[in-house]
């Protein structure tokens, strides 16, 4: 499957960025994944989703919410909230399974699932998807087809690093149109990320704006959004510093190691985000991802 897409160098008129958050709850995700537990999404997410809500509204900032499906299928209020102040609705899939984990028609499935659930909660088109881990690859670039084909617009899902857990390195840097072997085509609008003595690093978005001092972040913006709008990412529970809500006493001496590393590195200067919200709030000017590739 060979894509075709635009690397030209592009020009940001008026330096307008693009901020999102991945509406998922860490807690269910960590008991799936670590505890190899099911578990629904707590209320966690919402209490996050709702501070992000409040200090938007604070900034008069509109922003682009890729929502997990199980938790808009339980928190269904949440999301009408966020398109009541405005906010553009996203799909972030159905239940957080990265893309290599998937099968085709499985995927094909999640995406239309958390589409139909989306657009009855919202009455309005879902035209966004970004995939969970930002898993589409190359080995997975058969999921742009598959979003096309669903009528999505637009996908944000790609990192153009060669990143240990997820990247495209050869991928273009710019918002650009993806012309697919079907004959369809579909936008792609990937992570940011900085050039740093020829190697490139992921910048703005999750880990990356909680490990690296603010000034680190707002240098690399300024320097480019010069050049192309900037995509800012968060998770909601980025700002949550609560405690760990399950025992972990069942596992493995090795498996609670693991999970413990994970948690912790998880948890690192976690308590410095919404102060970096704030500030990034009122330094640069966002809009939605919409908004910005309808210009």
């Amino acid at each position: 499957m060979s894509l075709t897409f635009d690397n030209s160098p592009k020009i940001n008129p008026t330096p307008v960025n693009a901020l999102t958050i991945d509406t998922e709850d860490y807690w269910s995700i960590f008991s799936r994944d670590w505890l190899d537990i099911e578990a629904e999404p707590s209320d966690a997410v919402v209490k996050n989703t709702e501070w992000f809500l409040r200090t938007l509204g604070d900034h008069n900032v509109k922003a682009t919410f890729f929502i997990l499906g199980e938790v808009a299928k339980k928190f269904s209020s949440l999301i009408r909230k966020i398109v009541e102040d405005g906010h553009e609705i996203g799909s972030h899939g159905f239940s957080h399974k990265q893309l290599f984990r998937l099968t085709e028609e499985e995927f094909q499935r999640e995406v239309a699932d958390c589409r139909k659930l989306l657009e009855d909660i919202t009455s309005g088109p879902i035209l966004g998807y970004r995939a969970p881990a930002f898993s589409i690859m190359p080995q997975t670039k058969w999921a742009l087809e598959i979003l096309a084909q669903e009528g999505f617009k637009y996908d944000s899902s790609i990192y153009p690093i060669s990143g240990r857990r997820y990247g495209w390195p050869e991928f273009s840097k710019n918002i650009c149109k993806v012309d697919l072997p079907s004959g369809r085509s579909i936008v792609e609008v990937p992570l940011s990320t900085v050039t740093v003595l020829g190697k490139t690093i992921p910048v703005a978005g999750g880990g990356y704006i909680r490990h690296f001092p603010y000034l680190y972040t707002k240098l690399a913006i300024k320097h480019l959004q010069k050049k192309r709008p900037v995509i800012v990412y968060f998770h909601p529970y980025e700002i949550d510093t609560g405690e760990l809500l399950f025992d972990i006493n069942r596992l493995s001496n090795e498996q609670k190691s693991k999970a413990l590393k994970f948690h912790r590195l998880q948890m690192r200067n976690r308590n410095t985000v919404k102060n970096k919200i704030r500030r990034l709030l009122g330094d640069f000017k966002f809009t939605t991802i919409r908004s910005l590739i309808d210009k």
